[in-house]
């Protein structure tokens, strides 16, 4: 068949799928004819396939000259956008919304993102020096665009003109979480408070642009790959960038959060282990906060706006959601995390900014139990059973610049979580103790203190040694200079 469309048809059964097939005579290749500045119609499609990406089409000799944008169209000049040059798409595919059967080529569903008119300022699609300059006007997209052919023969598109918006940040590439600190009670006046859930998992910001996922934990470790199933949130989000705050869980038997399944996934690195443990113990991503979105920092923000605009993204699926929270009535969402068997509650100032990297008394953490994380500083050898390995862990804590000692933990172990325990000791074997503060028992191996484990506990005793402990868990995420005892606010 002649013409420009044929490798556009060549690809499609249009028995099965409602594509347009666009005009049915013999047409002539498009030859970039139309006078400089003409305006001609331009189409912008959000097509979630395999991959989520975005189609760029301009109307061109009879037809839409196209290019697939995996990162979707640049609103920052410093940073350009892969464009793979595609086959050429009848004009009626401008008006294409809709679903593309399983089994065809670009299975899956379409709709249009933006359209408007453009101005062409050069068109050369071939030649030594292969670039399409054009001014967009659409109903998202104004500006002046150049699509570019590198030398590796891959086209990239470039925003010429500033951000549209005079106002416009750049995604952050980094944020330091903020963190809470440890409340007593439910605020006495609790109007201006809203109230979450506290989940037992780890935390994680989630950095999406353009269908992509960076999942970073709060030790700014890239744990994207460890958890695959949270993939999928980015293309929930569509076009928007976004930074999401929020928890890495695994529900136990009882369908309630656990951080002993969870750690069966947290260390793992290779893929095909990744794989397996997927489907025994898979995870989802809990979206408490939301710290930037299409060009804004929101970290200046009242949480109030920050869970407003949250909420209006609808993020809802088998591996990711948004959570309620609850504004006032702190003691009736305690006693339900009480009778759900969660560890406690979060209340945060409706008023409160994202204190980046700093705990806060704008964030209260309000437990049933005495819980925290300890700097493990060393181990005594077990008695009995036991003889022969780990009989407990020697915790600690920074205070002053120091390492306190703060009592050891000898329950709470499984056979599994013993031998894991002392694969990662033996490597961080020294002589000497490395607490500054406090008597160690005597016939202490000690290591250096560099592992973070989480541990429950009934009380501390007036020598500021812990009480009726049990280990809950190794926090691989954390960094240990920033475990100190944690102090309630009144």
């Amino acid at each position: 068949m002649p013409g420009s469309l044929r490798a556009y048809r060549a690809k499609r059964d249009f028995r099965a799928t409602s594509e347009p097939q666009g005009p049915q005579a013999a047409e002539e290749p498009a030859t970039g004819a139309e006078p400089a500045g003409e305006s001609l119609r331009f189409v912008v499609q959000e097509h979630h396939a395999r991959r989520l990406h975005w189609d760029l089409r301009l109307e061109r000799d009879r037809v839409l000259v196209s290019w697939a944008l995996p990162r979707g169209v640049p609103d920052d000049p410093d940073r350009n956008h892969l464009a793979v040059h595609v086959e050429d798409h009848p004009l009626e595919y401008g008006d294409f919304e809709g679903e593309i059967p399983k089994g065809e080529y670009g299975a899956g569903s379409v709709r249009v993102w933006d359209r408007g008119t453009y101005q062409t300022h050069k068109w050369a699609l071939a030649g030594p020096k292969p670039e399409v300059m054009v001014t967009l006007n659409g109903e998202r997209l104004h500006g002046r665009y150049v699509l570019f052919r590198t030398k590796d023969d891959n086209w990239m598109i470039h925003r010429m003109d500033p951000p549209q918006d005079p106002d416009f940040e750049p995604m952050p590439e980094t944020i330091r979480p903020m963190t809470a600190k440890l409340g007593e009670r439910v605020p006495r006046v609790d109007r201006g408070w809203a109230y979450e859930f506290k989940w037992d998992g780890v935390r994680a910001l989630a950095f999406s642009q353009g269908g992509v996922l960076r999942l970073v934990s709060r030790n700014q470790e890239d744990v994207t790959n460890r958890y695959p199933e949270i993939r999928g949130i980015s293309e929930a989000l569509g076009s928007h960038a976004a930074v999401l705050d929020g928890e890495i869980v695994a529900l136990g038997p009882d369908g309630v959060p656990s951080f002993e399944e969870l750690q069966q996934r947290m260390g793992l690195r290779a893929p095909g282990d990744v794989r397996r443990m997927m489907r025994l113990v898979p995870v989802a991503y809990l979206v408490f906060d939301l710290l930037y979105l299409d060009g804004r920092s929101l970290l200046r923000a009242p949480y109030e706006e920050r869970r407003r605009l949250l909420d209006s993204l609808e993020l809802s699926g088998q591996s990711w959601q948004v959570p309620d929270n609850q504004v006032g009535d702190g003691e009736a969402m305690l006693q339900a995390s009480q009778q759900m068997g969660l560890e406690g509650i979060l209340a945060k100032r409706l008023d409160s900014l994202y204190e980046e990297g700093r705990r806060s008394a704008a964030w209260l953490k309000i437990k049933h139990h005495h819980r925290q994380d300890f700097v493990v500083g060393g181990w005594s050898p077990g008695e009995g059973n036991r003889k022969g390995q780990l009989g407990a862990l020697l915790l600690g804590y920074h205070e002053s610049g120091k390492l306190r000692y703060a009592g050891k933990v000898g329950t709470g172990f499984t056979d599994t979580t013993l031998r894991q325990l002392m694969e990662r000791l033996r490597p961080l074997a020294r002589d000497d103790s490395p607490f500054d503060v406090g008597e160690v028992p005597a016939g202490a191996r000690f290591v250096e203190p560099r592992l973070v484990v989480e541990v429950e506990f009934a009380a501390w005793t007036r020598g500021g040694q812990l009480r009726a402990s049990s280990y809950k868990g190794a926090r691989m995420y954390k960094d240990p200079i920033e475990v100190v005892r944690e102090r309630l606010e009144s």
